[in-house]
Order: structure tokens, then C-alpha cells, then sequence
């Protein structure tokens, strides 16, 4: 089928909530993507930090194949054994709690929401500006975005909005408090890290008050910092962490996993979801959380990450990059978007463009120095560095 063909499907049948690029995908390997023409891409976005892993990695895919061709789901009136493994690797890996799975990055900040509030119901939330936490109600309320809140409005009830510095948060934070929502790094606005000051500032109120501590490394997570978790590098500890995205090394699944302090707030009945957890994503999470924990594959994200920061200052038109690890921004003195399609078309180059001025770069963790060096040439090429 024709992209125009495809096109006019969309036209005619699906819901224009996306703002697609012209170009159909069909086939990935590693950080390279071809289209239906058999034009090869270098992809820097990774599905929005989903295939961190690169495009269908052999021991995901053969995890997938033989679970698939076993058992493919029960629901949780069950057991199966993947999701159960996955749970303790995931609690080992972080608090030391219990984990609730779902099937996507908003749904697990759903959870967390609904677990900070049964903890001390009535309780309100703090977040901060420049947020994004998803778009469910609940997700979307603790996502203080003008543009993404208005046409939905009334918004969930108890969301407290401050700006992202430490005297901010800890004014905000008091006995009424259920927890505060934070992303260690702010990922949909354009990859601001908050400052360990700041992600310090909550910890010390959250302890004060007794409120809940919550990071969302839904897209900091997993790698994509240069550690397994992006708290490992602050100094600080959130008592519940929400992921998703790479979590299933291309699949989608959630998860939300709590410290000991919260591990047994939600009992039978407070919370569910009939597909979380399956047998063939947890099988495919199983594969993606042991490949990542990997020192070796750690240590080429915090190195090309290096690499890819130092060579994106030198481009014209670059005034600023952000980040850390793989989870990258530059931000530009001339139009994003404008870069982004370009680069796409012309160079053949994902990239993704999260503002006017600002362009995201999240290539695979496992991505080698000579496709960063590519992916510098073709980012050059279009700036005309």
C-alpha cells in the first residue's frame, strides 16, 4: 500500500490527534530504520526512548518468539512466571518494594496517584512547571500545561503547580500533602534536568510532612541516563518510581514500584487492569532490564553521550545543550521543527523537535562512536556546520 493510500486510510478513519511525518516505516534493525521505498535512516529518537535496546535486539525478539508461541495471556486472576520474575528483578534493581504493572507510562502514573492518595486520602499533589506526566485524567492534571489542560477542563481536583526550584517545592509541601511528582529529568519539554538541589529540597519535605516522594522515569529511566535508574546519579530517593517506555524493549508495559514504606498500601480491589503484566511483554521486559543493567552497555551511553554533547556544541546555530547520558537537547537559534524535517527528508536523520527552538536526540544505548559521528555529519549538514 502507498503512503498516499495510507493517508487517506488516516483521512478517512482515524482520529487526527497525531501530526504524522510523511514517511511509513516497515522494517528496524539496531539504529537504523528503512521505509517503504528502502531508504535507510539513522534513528535518533528510538520511539521516543522506547527501542532503546536499537530496533528488534535478538534476545527481545527471541524471548517474544517463544513466549508467543506458548502463552499469551490469563489476566491476573493467575500466575505466570515472567511477570512474577520481573517484579523482584525490578524491585532488586531499585526501592526494594513491591511493583504494579500496566501498559503504559501513563497508567503507571495513574497508579502512583491513586497509591500516594489512598496513603493519605484527601491529600493534594505537588508538581512542578515544565512537567509532563501523561494524558489521563489523572496523569494530565499533574501535567501543568496550558495547551494539553484547557480543552479538558475540569481537571482532576488537588494539583498544585510550582516552579522547579527548591524554595518553591518546599514552600508548597505541608501536612496536607499526598506527594510530589517529579521528573529527575523533564523529558517533553525539552530535556531539562532538574537540579539535585531541587529533587534534594522535595525529599527533605516529603520527610518532614510524611508525604510521598514520587519520580516519573518514564523516559530518564532504564538506561537512558548512563545509570540503570536516573535517581542513582542525584543522591536522592524517591519511595515510589514510575517506568515504562523502554522497560519492554519495544513492547509496550508500565510499572509502577513502590519502597518498603508503600509496598502494601493497595489491596485487592483498589486497582487493576486486565492486560498488565501478560506473559509475552513481561517475557519481552525480562530481556530488556538484564541487557540494560549491563555495566558494559552503562558505560557507552555515559561515553557516547559525551561524545554526542560535545560534538552537537560545535554545530552552527547550537547555543545550548542539555541533558545527560543518551537523553540529549540542543537547543537552537533557528526553528526546531524546521531542523527536524529537514534532517528527516534530507539526511535521512530521527530527530524529534519538542518545542520552537529546541530538538531532542535519544539514540540507542547501544549506539557505536561511528553513528554518532554519522549522525553529527548529517545534523551538520543540515545547520550548515
Amino acid at each position: 500500500m502507498s503512503l498516499a493510500a495510507l493517508q487517506e486510510l488516516e483521512r478517512t478513519s482515524v482520529i487526527g490527534s497525531y501530526a504524522r511525518m510523511p514517511v511509513e516505516f516497515v522494517r528496524g534493525e539496531g539504529s537504523r530504520l528503512w521505509d517503504a521505498e528502502g531508504e535507510e535512516y539513522l534513528d535518533f529518537l528510538c520511539g521516543i526512548s522506547v527501542t532503546s535496546l536499537g530496533h528488534c535486539h535478538p534476545r527481545v525478539v527471541a524471548a517474544v518468539r517463544e513466549q508467543v508461541g506458548t502463552l499469551m495471556h490469563t489476566s491476573n486472576l493467575f500466575y505466570t512466571e515472567p511477570a512474577m520474575r520481573l517484579a523482584a528483578r525490578l524491585s532488586q534493581s531499585s526501592l526494594g518494594g513491591k511493583v504494579f504493572f500496566c501498559n503504559s507510562g501513563a497508567e503507571a502514573n495513574e497508579a502512583a496517584i491513586k497509591l500516594a492518595r489512598k496513603a493519605r486520602p484527601g491529600g493534594e499533589f505537588v508538581v512542578v512547571h515544565g512537567a509532563f506526566h501523561g494524558r489521563t485524567y489523572g496523569s494530565l492534571s499533574a501535567t501543568p500545561q496550558e495547551s494539553k489542560q484547557a480543552p479538558f477542563a475540569p481537571l482532576v481536583p488537588g494539583f498544585r503547580a510550582v516552579a522547579p526550584t527548591p524554595e518553591a517545592i518546599a514552600g508548597a509541601v505541608d501536612a496536607q500533602t499526598a506527594a510530589v511528582i517529579l521528573e529527575p529529568i523533564q523529558g517533553e519539554s525539552g530535556v531539562h534536568v532538574l537540579s539535585d538541589e531541587c529533587l534534594q529540597a522535595a525529599r527533605d519535605a516529603c520527610d518532614e510532612h510524611g508525604a510521598a516522594l514520587i519520580f516519573d522515569e518514564i523516559q530518564c529511566g532504564m538506561g537512558r541516563t548512563g545509570t540503570l535508574w536516573a535517581y542513582e546519579q542525584t543522591g536522592v530517593r524517591p519511595d515510589v518510581l514510575t517506568t515504562a517506555k523502554a522497560l519492554g524493549g519495544g513492547l509496550p508495559i508500565g510499572a509502577l514500584v513502590t519502597g518498603e514504606r508503600l509496598a502494601d498500601v493497595l489491596v485487592p480491589g483498589d486497582h487493576g487492569s486486565t492486560f498488565a503484566g501478560g506473559p509475552v511483554v513481561a517475557s519481552a521486559a525480562l530481556a530488556a532490564l538484564e541487557l540494560t543493567e549491563d555495566a558494559s552497555l552503562l558505560e557507552n551511553v555515559r561515553e557516547r553521550g559525551r561524545q554526542l554533547a560535545h560534538g552537537l556544541e560545535r554545530l552552527a546555530h547550537v547555543v545550548a545543550v542539555r541533558g545527560r547520558g543518551l537523553m540529549l537537547a540542543c537547543e537552537l537559534d533557528v526553528a526546531a521543527p524546521e531542523v527536524m524535517r529537514r534532517a528527516l527528508a534530507e539526511q535521512r536523520l530521527v530527530t524529534h523537535a519538542t518545542g520552537p527552538t529546541s530538538l531532542r536526540l535519544l539514540p540507542a544505548l547501544t549506539v557505536p562512536d561511528g553513528d554518532i559521528d554519522d549522525a553529527l555529519r548529517r545534523l551538520g549538514t543540515i545547520l550548515g556546520a
